[in-house]
């Protein structure tokens, strides 16, 4: 920015000071930011603007919202046991993942090149290939000392969803791992750590602060990913919508209203999970 001029102006006329010239700031567009109450009302209106867009005179057929309102507890059931689901195949899932993860930082080659290639392998196959595998190779049934023990198919959906959570956790773990600056070794080197005691009192926990925010975003994957369980034939809350909507004459009307509800249920139980990850990430970083 030019600095302030004074200059002489011819008699009889007045001084003139020129000041610098700032340019107007360019206007940005923003999109204003929703709070997570105008989103909820933005998919409930949607629901009831939906359930009313369809409607049909007649005094004995229940509108969308009484429907819902009807058959709420076993849809929320049903939303329950995709919680159950993501939760298990989570903490089977993150188990195996660690322990690939530190495979693939071990100090033997085999064993190192084998967690890498299924690392790979799952992480990048299909989640529902992976599910059907699960379905349809694993036995519904075991003999055990003569006796038969059931393998359920929630079970074994659980399985399958934890096939892609153990390659991504194991992805984490690498990453962060490799994240740390190398001086951390060479300190616990020269202190005459093992690699063991290295990994468990040194590396891993500080690792944890960077690999928690990445976890939680894949839990939240993991979660709207259960409703790809409704296709192998396990009763969750797609499922149950599907038998809601026939049990009430697979009504046009309700097409909308039901799923709607079920898109409700998942954004409620994921949003927060969302801004709760972006707050941790902008902390983490703060506090590096």
């Amino acid at each position: 920015m030019s600095e302030v001029r004074v200059t002489a102006a011819p008699e009889g006329r007045p001084l003139a000071v020129l000041l610098p010239f700032v340019p107007p700031a360019p206007s940005r567009w923003r999109w204003p930011r929703l709070r997570f109450v105008h989103l909820v009302g933005l998919v409930g209106l949607s629901l009831v603007v939906g359930g009313g867009a369809f409607a049909q005179a007649g005094s004995a057929r229940l509108s969308a919202l009484e429907v819902i309102w009807k058959w709420s507890p076993l849809l929320l059931s049903g939303f329950g046991f995709n919680i159950l689901m993501s939760v298990l195949a989570m903490a089977l899932g993150t188990a195996a993942g660690l322990v690939l993860g530190l495979l693939q930082i071990g100090e033997n080659r085999a064993l190192r090149t084998f967690a890498w290639s299924a690392t790979q392998f799952f992480r990048n196959a299909p989640w529902l290939v992976l599910l059907f595998f699960a379905m349809f190779m694993i036995p519904f049934q075991f003999r055990v000392f003569g006796y038969t023990v059931p393998f359920p198919d929630w079970v074994k959906a659980v399985i399958g969803f934890s096939l892609p959570v153990m390659a991504n956790m194991s992805e984490i773990v690498r990453g962060a791992v490799a994240s740390l600056p190398s001086g951390q070794w060479e300190a616990a080197e020269s202190l005459a750590f093992s690699r063991r005691q290295t990994l468990w009192m040194i590396i891993l926990p500080q690792c944890v602060k960077r690999m928690l925010p990445p976890w939680m975003n894949l839990y939240s994957l993991i979660t709207m990913a259960t409703v790809q369980a409704s296709i192998v034939g396990v009763t969750e809350m797609l499922t149950l919508t599907a038998q809601v909507h026939a049990a009430e004459g697979g009504r046009p009307d309700l097409l909308a209203p039901l799923y709607g509800f079920a898109m409700l249920c998942f954004f409620v139980y994921c949003y927060p999970i969302e801004r709760f990850t972006l707050y941790l990430e902008r902390r983490f970083q703060l506090n590096q």
